[in-house]
C-alpha cells in the first residue's frame, strides 16, 4: 500500500522536488506541509466566524465572541451571582476578620474548582460572582470555615449570617458584565470609599492589573507562616500567594484572564467602572434574552437596609468622610470600651457582655455622636467622627426588636 503522506506530496508539486539533495527535500517537505496546515487551520477559524455569524465589521463583534466562549465553554457550569448577609449583626468586625472571609472564600473556590469573576466583602455582607457546577457546596464550605474562626475568635455561639443566601443565576454576555459590575463596586456603592479601586477588600484592582500598574509587588508569606492565617486542616498549592497582612491575593485566585477577556480592553474596564448604571445597561440585557435585567436593586435584594437612592448618592462619589465606617467602629467598640468591663488577663468580647451592658454603651456612643454633629466637639471615643443609630445597634448587637 502507497503511504498516504508520499500520495499527499504525489498529487501536489512533485515536480517540485525533482533534483533536490535529501537534505534539501527534508527542508523543503517541511515548510511545505507546515504551509498547508496553517492554510487549513486559517480555514477552520474563518468557518468558525462565518458560522457564528461573526464579523470582523461589525460593531461589537469580538464582544459577542466572548459571549459565546462564554456560555459555550461553560455548558455544565452555571454563573451565578450569591449574596450572604448578616443583616442585624457586624459580620467582619476588623480588617483581619475581611481577609480571612476572603480567604475562606478563596479555599472553596478551589477545592471545588469554580471560577471566581468578581467578589466584595463588606462589614455585613460579601458577594461573589462565580461560574460553577456546585456553588452550593462553595458557599457551605465558605461559610462553615468562617463561623468557625469568627465564633472562636469572639466567643461567639450558633450559626453564622441567614439561614438562607440569596442566588441570582446570571445568563448572557451584557447580563454578566452588568453583575460584575456591580460586584466590583461594592466599596463605592455602599459609601466606604470614592471608587471602586479605593476598596481593598474587592477584585476591582486586580482586572487588567499590570496595564493599571497595580501588580503586587510588596512582600510574600512563606508557605509555613500563611498557614496561620488559614483554617486549620487545610492545604493549598504554592501558587496561590499570600501579603504579609495575612490574605491571599486575589489576582491569584480570580480569574482575571477570562474576566479580561469579557471587558476586552482596559479602557473598557475603566470605563465600565466609572460609568453611572442607567437605562442603556438595561436595554440591551433585554435584547439579549428573555432574563430580566440585572440591576443593583437586584443584586442587593439579599442585603438588609439596603437603601437604592443613598448608594446613588454614593454612586456619583460624594462619599461622606465625616462618617465611621462599620470597621472602623467596632474597631473601637472591641479594642478600647469592651475591655474596660473585664479584668486584665480576662477573655473580652462583645458577645460575652450582658444585653443591659451593650445598650449603656451603645446610648453612651449615641451621645457622643451627636455631640460630635452638632457642638462638633471630638469626644473620648469616636475621634469626632459620625455614626448612625443602624451603625451602633449592629456593631453593639442591639437590634431593634431587642432580641
Amino acid at each position: 500500500m502507497e503511504n498516504s503522506g508520499s500520495s499527499f506530496i504525489s498529487g501536489h508539486r512533485i515536480g517540485y522536488f525533482a533534483g533536490k539533495t535529501g537534505l534539501e527535500m527534508k527542508k523543503t517537505m517541511h515548510f511545505f506541509i507546515s504551509g498547508h496546515a496553517v492554510a487549513i487551520l486559517v480555514f477552520f477559524v474563518n468557518f468558525v466566524k462565518i458560522n457564528n455569524g461573526i464579523s470582523d465589521e461589525a460593531n461589537g463583534s469580538w464582544s459577542r465572541m466572548c459571549g459565546r466562549k462564554q456560555l459555550r465553554g461553560n455548558a455544565m457550569r452555571k454563573t451565578v451571582h450569591l449574596c450572604l448577609s448578616s443583616h442585624d449583626e457586624v459580620m467582619f468586625r476588623s480588617e483581619a476578620d475581611l481577609n480571612m472571609g476572603f480567604n475562606c472564600l478563596a479555599l472553596a473556590v478551589i477545592e471545588t474548582e469554580t471560577r471566581l469573576m468578581a467578589e466584595g466583602i463588606l462589614s455585613t455582607h460579601c458577594h461573589g460572582l462565580m461560574q460553577s457546577d456546585s456553588y452550593q457546596e462553595v458557599m457551605r464550605r465558605m461559610r462553615y470555615a468562617y463561623t468557625r474562626f469568627f465564633n472562636t475568635k469572639y466567643f461567639r455561639h450558633g450559626k453564622m449570617a441567614e439561614k438562607r443566601y440569596f442566588v441570582l443565576e446570571v445568563d448572557g454576555l451584557y447580563h454578566t458584565i452588568s453583575a460584575m459590575n456591580y460586584v466590583l463596586r461594592q466599596g463605592l456603592h455602599h459609601g466606604v470609599s470614592n471608587t471602586p479601586f479605593g476598596y481593598p477588600h474587592c477584585s476591582a484592582g486586580v482586572i487588567f492589573h499590570s496595564d493599571l500598574g497595580r501588580t503586587w509587588d510588596g512582600p510574600i508569606l512563606g508557605s509555613s507562616a500563611r498557614y496561620n492565617y488559614l483554617p486549620s486542616n487545610v492545604h493549598i498549592p504554592a501558587k496561590y500567594r499570600m501579603s504579609e497582612s495575612g490574605v491571599l491575593l486575589r489576582e491569584d485566585v480570580i480569574d482575571t484572564r477570562y474576566v479580561q477577556e469579557l471587558y476586552i480592553t482596559p479602557r473598557n474596564y475603566l470605563f465600565q467602572m466609572n460609568k453611572v448604571a442607567g437605562d442603556e445597561d438595561i436595554r440591551r440585557q433585554k435584547e439579549e434574552n428573555g432574563i430580566p435585567p440585572v440591576t443593583m436593586e437586584s443584586i442587593e435584594q439579599g442585603v438588609a437596609d439596603f437603601s437604592l437612592q443613598q448608594a446613588r448618592v454614593f454612586e456619583q462619589g460624594r462619599l461622606d468622610r465625616n462618617r465611621m465606617t462599620d470597621t472602623e467602629l467596632c474597631s473601637v467598640i472591641d479594642k478600647v470600651i469592651v475591655p474596660r468591663y473585664f479584668k486584665e488577663g480576662q477573655s473580652a468580647s462583645i458577645y460575652l457582655l450582658s444585653d443591659s451592658t451593650r445598650a449603656e454603651i451603645c446610648n453612651m456612643l449615641w451621645l457622643e455622636s451627636n455631640q460630635s454633629r452638632w457642638l462638633r466637639a471630638a469626644g473620648e471615643f469616636l475621634g469626632g467622627k459620625s455614626v448612625t443609630e443602624q451603625q451602633l445597634r449592629r456593631c453593639m448587637l442591639c437590634p431593634r426588636n431587642g432580641k
